[in-house]
């Protein structure tokens, strides 16, 4: 269970980086490109499900914050409960 718990927190962490990631001009074949590259492979297979349910506000994209919120609120403090004492 605990072992869970840290894979979220790790899937977190990678979803957080992609999201300050975005806020910045990258050069395309730079080094931070290639690691947003990696960041966007690590998480679009979740945030795509979750674009396609939920319209974009303009140019701002939501999917991570109700990803965040999922994860925190239903996966790790409901059903794997990574909270408990």
């Amino acid at each position: 269970m605990a072992l869970l718990c840290q894979l979220v927190l790790l899937f977190e962490v990678t979803l957080f980086a992609r999201v300050i990631l975005s806020w910045f001009p990258l050069q395309p074949g730079g080094a931070m490109a290639k690691v947003n590259g990696f960041l966007v492979r690590i998480t679009d297979p979740v945030l795509e499900p979750v674009r396609r349910v939920l319209p974009r506000m303009g140019m701002f994209d939501l999917s991570p914050i109700i990803v965040f919120l999922v994860l925190e609120v239903v996966v790790r403090g409901l059903i794997l409960r990574c909270y408990s004492a």
